[in-house]
């Protein structure tokens, strides 16, 4: 079974950006970039499920420009067969990066197609939704564990009002949360022999114009101090003062 993967470069998450003077972009001069974490969790996904001798190949797809390199490296490193560069300088939103994905599925024939819940950047959770309706795969959100028997996908699903579980003919797609796994650590082995492995780099099939634009970025207004109360009626009393009480 052929699993794809999709990996996008987002500034680390632990890093601090903050707007261009003009507010036309983020400030992302001499900072970090690693590979989205729930995608990162999503290969990790893939990758134990070759363990088990259930996938037989697991691709690793990324869409941007030429520095999108560096982490699908990574990802060969934590144990994707063989990764592909969509190479562009164009901006896409949810819909395009879904059209894109879905054009190359097309080609690949994957039978599931693992991607982070969403990115860390825009944590949009659109992507992989958009995808699924594209290809009329059936899909599953939020993943907290994944199973395959067969031709079916067994999924844990994190939700506001606890764990669903659904079965899925394949092919599907599926997101991952936070607790599907833990990504591995990765030896030194692992990333010389990388540099071996396949990283194909081809053009985008579409360039369409993003249906959403972002107008410009802005800090979020400071928050004001904090108040210690000692007990509960001082706490009401302070509610009251502030308007939140009558």
């Amino acid at each position: 079974m052929r699993v794809l993967v999709s990996v996008k470069r987002v500034v680390d998450p632990y890093a601090k950006v903050k707007p261009l003077a003009d507010g036309s972009n983020l400030d992302t001069s001499n900072v970090k970039y690693d590979i989205n974490p729930f995608d990162e969790i999503a290969l990790e996904e893939a990758v134990r499920l070759k363990e088990k001798g259930i996938a037989t190949e697991i691709i690793a797809v990324s869409i941007g420009k030429a520095e999108c390199e560096e982490q699908l490296r990574k990802a060969l490193a934590m144990g994707a067969d063989k990764a592909i560069l969509i190479e562009t300088d164009h901006t896409y939103d949810s819909l395009g990066i879904a059209k894109e994905l879905a054009n190359l599925q097309k080609e690949l024939d994957a039978k599931l197609i693992l991607m982070g819940k969403q990115a860390t950047d825009g944590d949009n959770n659109q992507a992989a939704q958009m995808l699924a309706a594209k290809l009329n795969w059936p899909q599953a959100t939020f993943a907290s564990k994944i199973e395959i028997n067969g031709e079916t996908a067994t999924i844990t699903r994190e939700t506001d009002l606890g764990e669903e579980v659904i079965e899925l003919t394949l092919p599907c797609v599926a997101t991952a949360d936070l607790r599907l796994n833990e990504p591995r650590y990765i030896p030194l082995p692992g990333i010389i022999k990388a540099r071996t492995k396949p990283l194909e780099k081809r053009e985008p099939t579409h360039q369409d114009a993003p249906k959403v634009k972002t107008i410009s970025y802005e800090l979020p207004p400071e928050r004001t101090a904090g108040v210690k109360v000692n007990n509960t009626d001082e706490l009401i009393a302070t509610l009251k003062q502030k308007g939140v009480l009558s």
